[in-house]
């Protein structure tokens, strides 16, 4: 979106500090009236620049005390297998990010689960959906930057 500007950008940045505000809270952070706020948030919506509003969980306190990153790398590249891995993936609440990577492994999920034989059953699970060549697991220690707001 190369319309954005400072007031934008401030908008935006307070909103993924506290997506809650009113519409007047927030006009009034920025120095803008609410119809200013509010034309400026529509436009930022319509260019699909906000996808949407969340709240963000404590892991712990939702009972999701264990993280792990798991590695994945496969011998099939074809649309048909990437669609079933994609849907067996997406299939399992616990997988809460999923990408494709460029380098020596193929895809990298972040699971979160209550522990490790909970983790064991999420994995088990994924590899009864699917067949892969390798699958690394890392088990996060600590979360020392997640789910960070976008630099904008």
């Amino acid at each position: 979106m190369s319309f954005m500007d400072h007031i934008d950008k401030a908008l935006l940045r307070a909103l993924q500090q506290n997506a809650s505000l009113s519409q007047r809270d927030l006009a009034e952070k920025i120095g803008l009236s609410q119809n200013a706020c509010w034309r400026r948030l529509h436009a930022l919506r319509s260019a699909g620049v906000i996808e949407g509003e969340t709240i963000r969980l404590s892991q712990e306190a939702v009972g999701l005390g264990v993280t792990v990153f798991v590695m994945v790398r496969t011998r099939f590249h074809s649309r048909e297998w990437l669609s079933q891995f994609r849907e067996a993936v997406l299939s399992i609440p616990h997988i809460v990010d999923f990408h494709r990577l460029a380098g020596d492994y193929d895809y990298m999920l972040k699971i979160v689960a209550r522990d490790m034989n909970a983790f064991d059953g999420i994995y088990q699970t994924l590899i009864s959906k699917v067949e892969l060549d390798t699958v690394t697991s890392y088990l996060s220690m600590e979360a020392i930057a997640n789910n960070r707001d976008m630099p904008v």
